[in-house]
């Protein structure tokens, strides 16, 4: 599983994993949602007629055949499902009672300033109008993801989950890739770092951010035009002291 926060480089990695002819690693997925739908719904709506025709175990094979028929078509062995919300704790718990009792995270992870700074100069190019305090006010999507990233590193004793730091996936790539490698267990694989290209692109004009998912052949860091107030950063950076400190 593939998650953590936004602007974090999820489609490259994505892309550079796709390079390995045994993973097959996609764009933004709905197979949490559907399977955390699935089992809601057989619980509340569905659930007094799954009680009347003793039905109950009919829950797991619905719930459970929900990765299998969203990548039907799909013939590498390893599939890295991407979704942000999988190290939700509730998520988690999908995961190990319908996939696999030892599942594994990769975790993205990135500086808040930069995410923030990252959607400005995305919001800018597609002349949408935008502030900082949006991406980092109390109900914002980035806090509500920082949280699962503290729950994540602060319950990883079983070592499930690794962290993954942009600034590392872009300048250390080799050894993060090689990290992850380990970490999944998957037999070592040389990458084309200088020749990468997204197989899998979404229509980014369905979330109305043209080019929000743009990947570059060679690893470099774009130029940011936005720039943040001191009482932003200064804001940013306590986020980042507390809920990384134990990444």
């Amino acid at each position: 599983m593939m998650c953590g926060l936004p602007r974090t480089g999820s489609t490259l990695l994505s892309s550079i994993l796709n390079q390995n002819p045994l993973i097959h690693a996609e764009g933004n997925s709905a197979v949490c949602q559907l399977m955390w739908d699935m089992e809601v719904s057989c619980n509340t709506s569905g659930q007094e007629q799954i009680k009347a025709n003793k039905r109950e175990k009919t829950v797991f094979d619905l719930v459970s055949s929900i990765p299998k028929i969203y990548y039907k078509d799909v013939d590498r062995p390893i599939i890295v499902d991407k979704c942000r919300t999988w190290n939700n704790p509730a998520n988690v718990d999908i995961v190990n009672r319908y996939i696999d009792c030892d599942p594994k995270f990769i975790v993205l992870i990135r500086p808040v300033n930069e995410i923030v700074i990252s959607f400005l100069d995305l919001f800018d190019k597609n002349n949408v109008k935008s502030k900082a305090e949006y991406f980092i006010n109390k109900d914002s999507e980035i806090l509500k993801l920082l949280h699962n990233v503290q729950w994540a590193s602060q319950n990883n004793q079983n070592k499930n989950f690794i962290f993954v730091k942009y600034q590392d996936l872009v300048y250390n790539t080799t050894s993060t890739l090689n990290k992850i490698y380990e970490f999944c267990g998957w037999d070592n694989y040389t990458h084309d770092l200088q020749n990468i290209i997204n197989e899998h692109p979404e229509d980014d004009s369905v979330y109305r951010l043209d080019g929000m998912h743009d990947v570059r052949s060679t690893l470099n860091k774009r130029k940011s035009k936005a720039k943040l107030s001191k009482e932003n950063i200064d804001l940013c950076l306590k986020l980042d002291e507390t809920f990384y400190k134990d990444c």
